[in-house]
């Protein structure tokens, strides 16, 4: 039986219990592409890099502008344009707990699911070998070359069961 790993917002590549899952450095990632760099992308990608939560537009844009005031919404979009045209943040819709609101994070080196609570809108990160074999396996069964993986899984937490009693 595999075992996952499981942690709570934007965790995974960020503890050390799994050497296995990492996250690029964006920065580098970036520079390595020739992309410029101005102070204020930087404030922005080192933001989305170091957050161990999940950031939407809005919060990431209250985030930098208490770095540099300067930075207003376009250099957000743009910035996070630029992010995913190159492959390196996912933009995660978190089972629409607040509304159409989309949020961010730096990719990892392996594919993980986000399990959302109903309950207090905690957001937990899961990653498995078994989700592996699944991708293995729907790659194989339907000749299927697999570029995305976004897995979402919504009920209530451990502690949103206890305190409301089984739903």
């Amino acid at each position: 039986m595999a075992t996952g790993l499981i942690a709570t917002d934007s965790q995974l590549g960020r503890m050390g219990s799994d050497p296995a899952i990492t996250r690029p450095s964006l920065l580098k990632e970036l520079t390595a592409r020739g992309v410029r760099m101005t102070a204020q992308r930087r404030v922005l990608v080192r933001i989305i890099q170091d957050s161990s939560r999940h950031l939407d537009a809005a919060q990431l844009l209250h985030v930098a502008k208490q770095r540099d005031s300067r930075i207003d919404r376009a250099t957000v979009y743009r910035t996070i344009a630029l992010l995913k045209n190159c492959g390196l943040i996912d933009e995660l819709d978190l089972m629409h707990l607040e509304g159409e609101k989309h949020y961010y994070e730096a990719k990892t080196s392996k594919d993980h699911c986000h399990m959302a609570c109903f309950g207090c809108g905690g957001i937990m990160e899961y990653a498995s070998s078994a989700f592996e074999k699944l991708k293995k396996e729907i790659a194989r069964s339907g000749e299927f070359e697999i570029r995305v993986v976004r897995l979402e899984v919504g009920g209530y937490c451990k502690r949103c069961q206890t305190s409301h009693g089984s739903r």
